[in-house]
């Protein structure tokens, strides 16, 4: 092989390596997108008379997630009520009954005939916003497949949170004591109900809602009906 053949031939193989190198790096590009789109937000929309509510759903809690967006999409969150509410602990609603519920008619036992399993876990916690699945008293503490809660709740001292910790021996990290003791929250629910997501614009919505005059059963007096759907 004369000298200009063996300089075409490594030209061949170089040419052949940057292809594969180039295939291999679109490849790994590919892959780190699909990667971030799985790790993408999703953003849901809360549209009340009263204002509305934009969440972001966890990603940490991939069951609760992917059913939320499954009943936001098909539409059965709406026209339900805020069908029990309760000043300085939290709004919730999804009730499917609560769709067609006359006047002063008891709501809560409403259900889609399956639950989603606990997600329940340290990192995600009923600060001021969060969004968690209501549950009924099921020892697994399985989800209720439509029903959720808003968190409102109360700021709390130190003193009132160690003295949590102590009872259900359950501890917070700085983080979370510094939210619960300026933002607030209700951190004795924390590891009892699935937190899978938090308001990220319109928690004076919150406030609003949980100030209107309820019932003995703690139903608003005046219906309070929403609409959801996935934000953008």
């Amino acid at each position: 092989m004369n000298a200009k053949k063996i300089l075409l031939f490594f030209a061949s193989i170089a040419l052949i390596f940057a292809g594969c190198s180039k295939k291999t790096t679109n490849l790994a590009e590919e892959n780190e997108v699909v990667k971030q789109e799985k790790q993408k937000e999703t953003m849901v929309l809360i549209s009340t008379s009263f204002g509305d509510i934009k969440v972001k759903l966890y990603n940490e809690t991939p069951q609760h997630r992917d059913n939320f967006i499954k009943i936001v999409k098909d539409g059965t969150l709406d026209s339900t009520l805020f069908h029990r509410v309760i000043n300085s602990f939290m709004i919730q609603g999804g009730d499917p009954k609560s769709k067609t519920a006359k006047a002063g008619q008891m709501l809560g036992d409403g259900d889609l005939g399956y639950r989603v399993p606990a997600e329940i876990n340290g990192t995600c916690f009923h600060k001021k916003g969060a969004l968690a699945a209501a549950r009924d008293g099921n020892p697994q503490k399985a989800s209720s497949a439509c029903q959720f809660y808003l968190v409102q709740g109360k700021t709390y001292t130190d003193s009132e949170l160690n003295m949590m910790s102590m009872r259900t021996g359950r501890q917070y990290t700085d983080e979370q004591k510094e939210i619960y003791k300026t933002i607030g929250g209700t951190p004795f629910l924390d590891g009892e109900y699935t937190v899978f997501g938090e308001v990220v614009e319109g928690l004076e919505i919150i406030d609003k809602i949980a100030a209107v005059a309820t019932d003995r059963n703690d139903r608003p007096k005046q219906d309070i009906r929403m609409k959801v759907s996935i934000a953008e």
